[in-house]
């Protein structure tokens, strides 16, 4: 097949929700299928760049950080990708464009659908979803809900990371046609045998929804030997710093690290607890990444952080100081347990979520929806 993939941030750029764009446009290309990814420029980043099997083409936008993007530099995106994506479908026969996120990305693809007739599929990834993030996007889900279910009713299919999405999807528009497929890793990224540090590892954007002020309040007044690592940038970050300040523990806050970095990839490999206690997430990467790494996970029910990990970690109720706190001292107070956590995170990750199995549904769905766009004949 012929893929035209469609997503304003892709690595170095955004989250987890690049990393998956990467991992799967990967695998796509490593079973002999066509695919150009159309995306944001930022700084020095090259317009064209071949990425392994696939091709990268940037486009300049206003974007300020490689961490947030707002809604306005996602408007310049989508008017300066537009001239590009029109001439990428002129020359090129796609198949079928896929959107990972609805808002800005599906609004493109829609247009690109009206113009070409190709068939678009949208990955929704949580932010995009009214009701996901407290944090951002609130009003422009209000304002702009008509055009949002004008993008869905307009797709051919929406992929859901997780149960949890779905839901939150089908509460706004209950007609929506969705399928829920997890996201992919490809495990032995990181070393998950190697020996672990008393170290406890946070990565994650810094938005007051990650949850890293119920971690804070859980750690203070502890006494614990621990080393506490917390990755990460964003509007929440000096709160955090602000509030660690009367914590005895030491914290080091490392802001912003590149995901491939040898500095992340020895904080991975060598922590024994990795904390993710966000209060609304979809079906964060960073959480199969810790999997890959071996280490002991505590992280939120009821979210989609749940459906990541099964019973392979501690689950607590977000927002939870007094279970979270209960379930630091049980991994740092039984070190066989919390050797065995990691080895069955490992495990499950290895089971559940390799790019080759996730890229396959993948696949599936594209070849349905091209499948059902063809013209019948009758004889």
């Amino acid at each position: 097949m012929n893929i035209l993939k469609l997503c304003y941030e892709y690595p170095p750029l955004g989250g987890g929700g690049g990393q998956v764009v990467f991992g799967l446009a990967n695998q796509l290309a490593r079973a002999g299928h066509h695919v150009d990814l159309l995306t944001m420029k930022y700084k020095k980043l090259p317009s064209l760049e071949r990425a392994q099997n696939f091709s990268v083409h940037r486009v300049s936008c206003i974007r300020s950080s490689p961490v947030v993007c707002h809604m306005h530099e996602m408007m310049s995106y989508l008017c300066m990708a537009l001239p590009r994506a029109l001439r990428m479908v002129h020359e090129n026969s796609y198949d079928l464009i896929h959107a990972h996120f609805i808002f800005p990305d599906g609004i493109l693809a829609k247009l690109l659908s009206m113009t070409s007739g190709i068939p678009y599929v949208i990955t929704a990834h949580g932010s995009d979803v009214p009701g996901y993030n407290p944090d951002r996007f609130v009003l422009s889900h209000k304002f702009l809900k008509p055009l949002w279910k004008s993008v869905l009713r307009s797709c051919s299919q929406v992929i859901c990371l997780s149960q949890f999405i779905e839901n939150l999807l089908s509460n706004a528009m209950p007609n929506a046609k969705t399928v829920i497929i997890p996201n992919g890793f490809q495990p032995g990224r990181f070393r998950s045998n190697r020996m672990k540090s008393d170290k406890i590892l946070i990565v994650t954007r810094m938005f007051k929804r990650k949850g890293i002020q119920h971690f804070l309040k859980a750690i203070d007044g502890l006494a614990i030997d621990y080393k506490i690592h917390i990755v990460g940038d964003g509007p929440y970050l000096d709160n955090l710093k602000r509030q660690a300040k009367s914590i005895s523990t030491p914290i080091c806050f490392h802001g912003f690290i590149e995901n491939g970095s040898e500095l992340f990839k020895e904080l991975m490999e060598t922590s024994a607890i990795f904390v993710f206690p966000s209060e609304s997430d979809n079906f964060p990467v960073v959480l199969l990444e810790a999997m890959d790494a071996g280490m002991a996970i505590i992280t939120t029910k009821n979210t989609g952080c749940e459906e990541v990990v099964g019973h392979a970690a501690i689950l607590t109720r977000p927002g939870d100081i007094g279970e979270l706190r209960n379930a630091l001292l049980r991994y740092m107070g039984d070190p066989v347990f919390r050797q065995k956590s990691g080895e069955m995170a490992r495990n499950r990750l290895d089971e559940n979520f390799s790019w080759p199995a996730v890229a396959e549904r993948y696949v599936k769905i594209y070849k349905k929806v091209i499948q059902e766009r063809q013209p019948k004949y009758i004889e």
